[in-house]
């Protein structure tokens, strides 16, 4: 189940010579989902970054499945769930034309409170499904 999501099309810059999106613009757009997704519930990267708050990428695992091509509208879905200290965020990119599933993640985080990791960010925990 996915609490988030989020529409993009596939712009011809982001393609390599094959004719299909470059491996490493799944993880852009994976990234500008979570944002999105976290503004949407009133948590802001620049607002936590000034607190001396850092949410930080510990770990990604990406299993590309169907590639997208030039123009393709495509959707970005996630879930988070906490694990101990780590909040797991599991997202999947599906091709709108066909609903294939395009890309499958599990994007791990923690959050540092000045330089120090904590187990309990109130803001996080209360986006955990």
């Amino acid at each position: 189940m996915y609490i988030y999501e989020l529409e993009f099309k596939v712009r011809d810059y982001e393609l390599d010579v094959q004719g299909i999106v470059n491996n490493s613009v799944y993880q852009n757009y994976l990234e500008h989902t979570r944002h999105e997704f976290l503004l949407s519930r009133n948590v802001s990267f620049a607002d936590l970054s000034k607190e001396g708050i850092d949410a930080v990428v510990a770990r990604i695992e990406i299993a590309y499945k169907n590639p997208l091509r030039s123009k393709d509208e495509f959707v970005c879905k996630l879930n988070v769930k906490k694990e101990g200290i780590k909040y797991i965020f599991n997202q999947a990119i599906f091709r709108k034309s066909d609903n294939k599933l395009c890309v499958k993640a599990k994007v791990t985080t923690v959050v540092l409170v000045h330089g120090v990791l904590t187990a309990d960010f109130a803001p996080f925990d209360e986006l955990v499904d």
